[in-house]
Parts: structure tokens; C-alpha cells; sequence
């Protein structure tokens, strides 16, 4: 489903703030593979991502999704393939939009017509997105005329989720979707997103700051730093690892000790 071969990125080259953010990452997921990402700050994690979305073009290498070269489309032509979560609930929806205009224009994004964005939303559309949102169990079904700014960050979250995958996109990144949410939130947004990948089989790739999130969600764990995977792992061999472990497994593959709070402390 996705294949990234040797793809770098080098920003303000040849300049003494020269940052090679990725370095030659190599990356086959298969239909369906759900796979989570760990590593410290300044590892490469957003900038796959934003080389994946198309934010910018990669300095060398291959993109490939679904079987087509992507490495050039322009990041607006990726959008309708690929959906997309932010760790700020405030991206990815419009505040002073309601509920029904927001998912009208995410539901309209993926259309394939040349006239489809400018499509009106009918009856039976309105009624898709009610059913979408009872899935919530967070009462917006009631809600589709309120503006998405009087809603709550998990509640913004959930319904930016439902948006990216009410039609089940090629490719799921979700860059640390849960990490701004309060733990309660964070666990019921958590369980939409297993929910939502389990019953549409979507390929996803998601940051995640927690080494036991790292470890049982989807059916892989990659490890990134300096710009590149250090550890990739799936199958009985993941199944069977602690988080000591896959500490240890860092440092054999980067010849460091991870070294981010955040993530040691989670």
C-alpha cells in the first residue's frame, strides 16, 4: 500500500542551520498494516509525515501509494487518498463552521468528479453523517448545526477522525492525535481510532509518545532516529517484547540511549 524507498530530506542546505531530517528511509506497509512509530525529538517523525502528505517534495528518492508514484503530486491531490491528524485538536476543522459543513466539505474533498467539491449535500448525505456520528456516542448527531468551536478538544478530535475516515482513505497518519487530550479523552479517542482502522482495514502509520501504546496497538512498531528507522518490528517477535525491551532495541540500533522524557516517562 505504501513504499518509500530511500527518500531524504535536507532542510536550509548548505547553510550553518543545514538539518538533514531524513536520511535515505526505506518503508513497505502492506494493505492493512497498522503500524506505530516511537522516537525522540527531532527524530524525522513529522517530516515522514509531511513527506508522505506532500508539505514538501523530498530531496531524493521514491513515494509510491497504492501502486502509484506519488513522489511529485501535489500535496492537495494526495488529500483525497491520504487523512490526516495533528496532535492540536484545533487542526484539521473549521471553528466557525457547524458539524454538517465541516463533514460536507471532508466528505466533498474525496469526491473524484472535476465539479464534485462544488456538490450539494442532500437528505441522504445528512443522513450518512448523522449515522457516522452515532458511532461517537458523544451526542453530535444532535448537534450537526452547532459551530465545531463550541466543542470540546476530544470532541474536535473525534470528529476530525470520523472526517478522514468516513470514506476510508488509502493511508492514515495520525502524528500524536491523543498526546494534547486529558487521559480519559485521550483512551475514548483511542478506542474510536482501533474501531475505525479494525472495521475499515486502513493502512495507518501513528506517532505515538507512549511505549506501551508503541507496543499494543495495530501489528507493528518502528523506532526512528536521526532521520531513520533503527527498529522495525511485527509478528510473535513484537507480541512477545516489553517496553525494556524495545528500550533496548533502540540503543542497539541507534547506538544510543533513548533519551526523551516524555517517552520514558509515559
Amino acid at each position: 500500500m505504501l513504499n518509500l524507498s530511500a527518500i531524504s530530506k535536507t532542510f536550509n542546505q548548505g547553510t550553518p542551520n543545514e538539518k538533514k531530517a531524513l536520511t535515505g528511509l526505506s518503508l513497505h506497509l502492506k494493505p492493512g498494516d497498522f503500524a506505530t512509530i516511537v522516537g525522540s525529538n527531532g527524530a524525522g517523525k513529522s517530516t515522514l509525515f509531511n513527506a508522505i502528505a506532500g508539505s514538501f517534495y523530498i530531496d531524493s528518492g521514491r513515494i509510491e501509494l497504492g501502486g502509484k508514484d506519488i513522489t511529485f503530486a501535489p500535496e492537495h491531490r494526495r488529500a483525497s487518498q491520504i487523512g490526516r491528524l495533528f496532535q492540536d485538536p484545533l487542526k484539521g476543522t473549521a471553528p466557525h463552521m457547524t458539524i454538517e459543513e465541516n463533514m460536507s466539505l471532508a466528505y466533498l474533498r474525496t469526491t473524484k468528479g472535476k465539479t464534485g467539491f462544488f456538490s450539494r449535500i442532500g437528505k441522504k448525505d445528512r443522513a450518512f453523517f448523522q449515522e457516522q456520528l452515532s458511532q461517537l456516542e458523544m451526542g453530535l448527531e444532535n448537534r450537526m448545526g452547532q459551530p465545531v468551536g463550541l466543542l470540546s478538544g476530544g470532541q474536535r478530535q473525534a470528529l476530525t477522525l470520523l472526517m478522514a475516515t468516513m470514506v476510508p482513505p488509502q493511508l492514515l497518519l495520525l502524528d500524536e492525535h491523543t498526546a494534547a487530550l486529558d487521559p480519559a479523552t485521550a483512551e475514548k479517542v483511542l478506542e474510536i481510532t482501533r474501531q475505525v482502522v479494525a472495521k475499515h482495514q486502513i493502512t495507518t502509520l501513528m506517532v505515538t509518545h507512549n511505549m506501551h501504546q508503541a507496543l499494543d496497538l495495530g501489528n507493528r512498531t518502528l523506532m526512528m532516529d536521526a532521520g531513520h528507522i533503527v527498529f522495525d518490528v511485527q509478528g510473535e517477535e513484537r507480541d512477545s517484547l516489553t517496553v525494556e525491551d524495545l528500550l533496548q532495541k533502540f540503543h542497539q540500533g541507534a547506538g544510543k540511549e533513548l533519551d526523551n522524557d516524555r517517552i520514558l516517562l509515559s
